[in-house]
């Protein structure tokens, strides 16, 4: 029991010696974008067809799923900057988040504030599944097995895949679930442009990150494209969203309100603009891309959200 007090008692401690703005700022809360407009697309997506069921609760699920989708990815985020140091990847050479290299942070307290937010996230997605249905737990148990793994798959090229299953897949599917009782897997049309939005945040980084990754020994995307074909890829998820949406229209999958998310354009034109001056400037090209694209998300979605609702109160 004095072995538990004393491990609480050093733990608060060491968490009190940082200010919660600067827990805040271990979370990458700039990423918040990529996990919580798919949980507010689908609800619009639900509303504009006239599938959410009637009364109260589709709206307490909805503060609740993307709270527990902020934990969950605030966990991850955690995670894999730890596992970032851990492994070498992150060093005074080369580093992401200095926190640990220049040990403002200590790996143990980064180590522990994940579990804190695993567990935290399970927890949430627990009183969801108790209030929507049991097979809620299929979709959140796999994104919470692929989240712990991120750094492992990411590793070996396959964190863009890994992204792209949990917050264009996962999310939307267990979203519909948490809403509405059961799945809805015609709301995957919403996956393709939204879980592109969200790869790129990576891909960017990645592409980016390239050379410093090379050398630590791991195997991105990225890096098995080349810089060419990476920039190019990039600029293509700047552009696919949007077809996406023209076709969904076209094909009368969404209203054509939904064509509101044009105005993201204006952003996504600037960043594969920035992205296409490779040749001149290299690797610079890709640099601050990943919170572009987050911040495009946010617009992209965002503005989706907004036409799907109008639509479906008309």
């Amino acid at each position: 029991m004095e072995v538990i007090e004393k491990y609480t008692r050093i733990t608060y401690l060491r968490a009190m010696r940082h200010s919660f703005k600067e827990w805040v700022a271990v979370t990458r809360y700039w990423s918040f974008p990529v996990s919580v407009m798919p949980v507010l697309a689908t609800f619009a997506w639900l509303f504009s067809r006239g599938m959410l069921p009637a009364g109260p609760l589709p709206y307490i699920n909805l503060i609740l799923s993307i709270l527990g989708v902020v934990l969950l990815h605030s966990a991850g985020n955690v995670l894999s900057d730890w596992y970032d140091h851990k492994t070498g990847v992150d060093n005074e050479k080369a580093f992401a988040v200095p926190n640990l290299v220049f040990h403002k942070f200590e790996p143990k307290e980064y180590k522990t504030f994940s579990i804190i937010l695993f567990v935290a996230g399970i927890i949430v997605g627990i009183v969801i599944t108790l209030l929507s249905g049991p097979y809620l737990l299929v979709a959140g148990g796999i994104g919470v097995l692929l989240t712990y793994m991120y750094s492992f798959l990411k590793y070996r090229a396959l964190g863009d895949l890994d992204i792209f299953l949990i917050f264009g897949v996962l999310t939307v599917l267990g979203t519909t679930y948490a809403l509405t009782g059961s799945y809805q897997p015609q709301a995957l049309i919403l996956s393709i442009p939204i879980g592109v939005i969200t790869v790129s945040v990576l891909h960017a980084n990645n592409t980016y990150d390239m050379v410093t990754d090379k050398e630590a020994g791991i195997k991105t995307l990225a890096m098995l494209l080349g810089l060419p074909k990476s920039a190019a890829l990039y600029r293509c998820y700047m552009i696919i969203p949007f077809i996406c949406i023209v076709a969904y229209i076209a094909s009368g999958l969404m209203h054509p309100l939904a064509a509101l998310c044009f105005v993201a354009a204006i952003p996504a034109w600037k960043n594969q603009k920035q992205a296409s001056t490779y040749p001149q400037a290299g690797l610079e090209a890709m640099k601050g891309l990943d919170q572009a694209s987050a911040q495009m998300q946010l617009a992209f979605s965002g503005l989706l959200s907004v036409g799907l609702i109008v639509a479906g109160l008309l």
